[in-house]
């Protein structure tokens, strides 16, 4: 936005005196008079290019004055400038990844897929934005996994992009020796995530940028390995002020589990029997300030992120700025392309003015 200032604006009248200046310069009652004869030969020998090409030398006085008015005007580029101030949220992912996780009991996209398909898929809905869920762009985001044991593979970031990836990687536990739910190690290593984080993170103005800090736990199971008895976890997290929002995957009753191929190559389904620990669920949400849910189809799961959107809020604070160019002194842009300062083309056109008239342009009044 091109605009004057106020105050200086009353000089751009001082712009009319450009057609004065050229007018008095080209004036007949300006020239000088000498007396000849005839005036015969003179017609005779044509007008000179110089000559024709007279008017050049006021009309860049005329340029130059209408110029120097504006510059004496002090025009000016106001730029809005926007900073955003962002209070964020750390939301550590508990997946769990443990071999029940195969079971075969949600729809997504019209075809049945595991517990953990679902997970990965409404997960990086709810991190980036997609099926009806925002994203959280500006949150903090990490990842861990779980089985027999818990697993950090990635620190809490805002590359979101690179936290799906590795949360689409992810695959179920498949040999006896690493499978198990241990929940009370997710939750510590979750814990001990998000205090190094709230810990580390710069304070500018006085505030802390991280304002708030959760775990999001899904499991389909009971807790039945690792060293760290979940309730024990769930109180340090409550000390540190951080939240759980524990989420129960899979259907109730049974749900069809994967078994192995016939002889022709069919995948073979055995129902078996949902065991999901609600009671230790609801207790650590309880004991944190979070909530317990539980997901039993992908709608109802996508259901509860957006629950968990709306609870975890990210406050921003925007401020703005303006930024002005003085284009008489400063260069600017326009257009696209590149100007120097106007007074610069002042200077340019008076030189250009008397370097003209010191030659073949001279005239005398």
């Amino acid at each position: 936005m091109t605009s004057f200032q106020l105050l200086a604006s009353w000089f751009l009248p001082l712009a009319l005196l450009a057609p004065i200046a050229v007018w008095r310069f080209l004036s007949p009652r300006r020239r000088v008079r000498i007396g000849y004869s005839s005036q015969a030969l003179l017609s005779a020998a044509g007008t000179s290019m110089a000559l024709r090409m007279r008017w050049i030398v006021p009309l860049l006085r005329g340029f130059a004055i209408i110029l120097l008015a504006i510059c004496l005007a002090r025009p000016v580029i106001a730029n809005q400038q926007t900073k955003v101030f962002v209070e964020g949220a750390a939301l550590q992912f508990l997946v769990d990844r443990s071999g029940s996780m195969r079971a075969m009991d949600f729809i997504l996209d019209g075809k049945q897929v595991d517990r953990l398909v679902a997970v990965k898929s409404v997960g990086g809905a709810f991190i980036q934005g997609g099926q009806g869920l925002q994203g959280r762009s500006d949150d903090l985001v990490g990842l861990i996994t779980f089985a027999r044991y818990a697993d950090s593979l990635s620190p809490l970031t805002l590359d979101h992009g690179y936290v799906v990836d590795v949360l689409n990687k992810i695959q179920p536990a498949k040999e006896q020796s690493e499978d198990g739910t241990a929940i009370g190690e997710a939750v510590a290593l979750g814990v001990e995530r998000l205090r190094d984080a709230m810990k580390n993170a710069p304070i500018e103005k006085g505030r802390q940028p991280i304002q708030s800090a959760a775990i999001i736990l899904l499991t389909d199971g009971e807790n039945n390995a690792g060293d760290i008895d979940p309730r024990v976890a769930a109180d340090l997290a409550a000390t540190y002020g951080i939240k759980i929002y524990a989420i129960g995957v899979g259907t109730r009753g049974n749900a069809p589990f994967p078994v192995g191929t016939d002889p022709f190559g069919q995948q073979m389904m055995r129902n078996i029997p949902v065991t999901i620990d609600e009671v230790l669920l609801k207790d650590l949400a309880k004991r944190t300030g979070g909530e317990y849910f539980r997901a039993t189809d992908t709608s109802t799961l996508q259901a509860i992120y957006d629950q968990i959107d709306k609870l975890e809020k990210t406050k921003t604070e925007q401020r703005q700025s303006m930024h002005y160019t003085d284009l008489a002194v400063q260069s600017f842009r326009f257009a696209g392309f590149g100007f120097p300062p106007l007074l610069g083309g002042v200077l340019l056109l008076l030189c250009a003015e008397l370097l003209l008239a010191t030659t073949r342009f001279r005239s005398v009044n």
